[in-house]
């Protein structure tokens, strides 16, 4: 609801808390009035039910695995206006954006990219293409974010070995009409206003609305960006048991034509810190839209059963000069890989579940049944094969325009179609107050069809898996649990519905994982703290040949394990502290290159973009009446570019500051500084490790925000 929220102090009871919590309440005539405590501010939320890490209605404290959640309100109180910077505070979650990913590729538990860390807006997953995913990208509309360490795939399909981000958003709710206004200006030319308006029409209808503008110069030459959100929903109650929501989502992006900063004898020479290598007529563009219609019943309080039906859409594309190279000799930059891309893809589908509450034999238990079908149809359009090279002075130089070699011109290549639709179950049995066991299985089943557009041929293939999980839960004390659970898990080996014809005659690659872990709610509930252990094993990569290095085999293998901890403890009264941290280790296995025709064994090295450790630290202090003072510091530890482990990118810290002012019940202003101490640091790389995307310098945002 909003950026500079007081979420934390004592004496401040705010309207927008009221707004958040009934956002999320189950809409009823009788609904019994929010009560608002003195704090507001979540910690772990191990007791709130959330619906990422199963669809029993279970909370953190009652799941067999590693779940995160992260509300809205600290979100925005914290300063994070994207996805991206929201989840990477998270245990464990780093982030490796890049235009080509859509800026939004994450690692988690030693597996990175978008074919491993799977994204969700409101349990719903537009399926990656040529390792794309642009929305959700904007905070302004997410009521929380629910995040599933580990694989998912029993969950929610192939393509979650790592983990699950799934951003929910604000919803409709019943009450008196409340709104919230966001205007923000700071250095880089920055400039966001966003609005926020949510309640009830009358005893059967509400509605929820929510907006945000951005835009900046950017931290390059030529560095502008923009980009508009819009989600809107209405709710109908039917009766008090059955109710529809139609939902639809826009999102239009056009962030920074930057595609990185090239290396000076393998290090940065901060002199180009703010050069701009791409053409002048540089395009990247991303249109995302989705509605959706769900439909809830529920007959009693046993008995759930919930559909959504959804299409979505996504536009996308770049023309750029994507790799570029410093040439001492000279003093010159190289650039190379004058590349457009299109994406056309749509996605079509719905699913539904059943909730059954029972008893057998006098144990209570909750069952879990349902299907997902889907239709994607996608088209890929460029200007492949890739060429084009100019050079320029590497501080003085007129960028120039695109260009495409003689006789290659940007039009459809090929065009792929996937039809699926998966079953799954999940099931509690609660043997005694105490002790539960968890588990579930999923079938998913996938008819792939691709077509060149150019020669004219084509290929069928289908994809069939089953995953299964099964975990115990016990209970000491409701405060106090520990958990067990091993589960199955399958990613494709690049992404499912752009499967290249080299990828044909394979199948997707497999995982497992072991985790064991405890937590515990302490000092009355002002603490909280999370530990867990893990291994995990991924299967079929594909891999060369020991005997034939023009041979490519599905017999690789990597493997992760680690150890993940998080805290959160009100240590005065306004004072509190989160604390969360990860260490790993990561390795092939079992992992072959063709280097220069001779067979090289990666067996050993660890994966590329994938820090092995990570962690983050925000301080909360409500050190006077209406006013807050916030600090954060996020590490990420070094990466390794390439397989051969030869180019290492260095680890960096960075310290964020909030300081918020709660003028009057109606308004309040904050004050936020990015990256305090100015650090160079590479959010992600290219060119082999040559080229550092770099992340931003320092910079301050001075919001305003009015409640009415």
């Amino acid at each position: 609801m909003l950026a500079i929220s007081l979420g934390a102090l004592a004496t401040f009871q705010l309207p927008h808390h009221a707004l958040a919590q009934t956002a999320t309440a189950t809409a009823d005539a009788a609904l019994p009035p929010v009560v608002v405590s003195e704090s507001a501010y979540p910690g772990l939320a191990l007791t709130t039910p959330d619906s990422t890490g199963s669809r029993l209605g279970l909370t953190p404290m009652e799941t067999p695995a590693s779940v995160e959640v992260l509300t809205g309100e600290t979100i925005r109180e914290r300063g994070d206006q994207t996805v991206r910077e929201a989840v990477t505070r998270a245990t464990g979650i780093t982030a490796n954006p890049a235009p080509g990913n859509g800026g939004t590729s994450l690692a988690a538990r030693g597996f990175a990219g978008q074919g491993s860390v799977m994204q969700l807006y409101d349990g719903t997953r537009l399926y990656v293409a040529a390792g794309t995913v642009t929305f959700p990208f904007d905070t302004w509309s997410a009521d929380r974010i629910e995040i599933l360490r580990g694989p998912a795939s029993v969950m929610y399909g192939e393509g979650a070995i790592g983990g699950v981000i799934n951003v929910v958003p604000k919803k409709p709710f019943r009450g008196p009409i409340q709104n919230e206004l966001q205007i923000t200006g700071g250095s880089q030319k920055t400039a966001r206003v966003a609005f926020d308006s949510g309640g009830a029409v009358n005893e059967n209808l509400s509605y929820r609305f929510a907006t945000a503008y951005n835009r900046s110069a950017g931290w390059v030459d030529r560095g502008d960006s923009r980009n508009l959100m819009v989600s809107a929903a209405v709710r109908l109650d039917v009766s008090r048991d059955f109710n529809l929501t139609l939902s639809y989502d826009d999102g239009s992006q056009h962030p920074m034509e930057y595609l990185g900063t090239p290396l000076v004898g393998g290090s940065l020479d901060r002199s180009l810190r703010k050069k701009n290598y791409n053409v002048a007529d540089a395009d990247i563009t991303y249109r995302d839209r989705w509605t959706r219609l769900a439909a809830e019943w529920t007959p009693n309080e046993r008995v759930s059963v919930r559909n959504q039906f959804y299409y979505l859409t996504s536009q996308r594309h770049w023309r750029d000069a994507e790799t570029y190279s410093y040439l001492p000799a000279t003093g010159q930059v190289r650039r190379t890989d004058y590349l457009e891309i299109l994406h056309d893809q749509e996605q079509v589908g719905d699913r539904a579940d059943l909730t059954m509450k029972s008893k057998l034999f006098g144990l209570d238990n909750t069952t879990t049944v349902g299907f997902d079908v889907n239709r994607i149809n996608f088209t890929h359009s460029s200007n492949s094969p890739y060429g084009g090279t100019s050079t320029v002075d590497a501080y003085n130089f007129n960028p120039g325009v695109f260009f495409s070699p003689p006789g290659v011109f940007t039009s459809p290549r090929y065009r792929t179609h996937t039809t699926q639709y998966a079953l799954f179950g999940e099931h509690r049995i609660a043997l005694t107050q105490q002790w539960s066991i968890i588990g579930g299985v999923r079938f998913d089943h996938a008819d792939f069809s691709r077509g060149d557009l150019i020669a004219g041929t084509g290929f069928d293939k289908t994809f069939a898996n089953t995953t299964w999980r099964a975990g115990t839960v016990y209970q000491f004390t409701p405060d106090l649990a520990v958990y067990a659970q091993y589960a199955t898990a399958t990613d494709p080996l690049g992404a499912l519905v752009t499967t290249s014809d080299a990828q044909r005659n394979f199948n997707l690659a497999t995982g497992k994982q072991a985790e064991v872990g405890v937590k515990q709610s302490f000092w009355n509930k002002r603490g909280e703290w999370t530990f867990a252990a893990y291994e995990i094993r991924k299967n079929d990569l594909l891999s060369r040949d020991p005997v034939n290095p023009a041979i490519t085999q599905q017999v690789g293998e990597q493997s992760s394990r680690g150890l993940e901890a998080s805290a959160s403890i009100e240590v005065l009264r306004g004072l509190r502290l989160d604390v969360n941290g990860t260490v790993l280790r990561a390795r092939y296995e079992d992992f072959n290159e063709s280097v220069g025709g001779r067979l090289v064994s990666r067996a050993g090295n660890v994966p590329t973009s994938v820090p092995q450790q990570a962690a983050n630290a925000w301080l909360t202090w409500a050190f006077l009446p209406q006013w807050q003072f916030g600090a954060g510091l996020r590490y990420v530890g070094g990466r390794y570019a390439d397989n051969a482990n030869t180019v290492r990118v260095p680890s960096y810290t960075v310290v964020d500051t909030v300081l918020s002012w709660r003028v009057t019940r109606q308004a309040a202003l904050s004050l936020r500084v990015y990256n305090l101490f100015n650090r160079d640091y590479a959010e992600a790389v290219a060119n082999g490790g040559q080229q550092w995307l770099l992340g931003r310098p320092r910079s301050a945002e001075l919001s305003a925000n009015f409640y009415f």
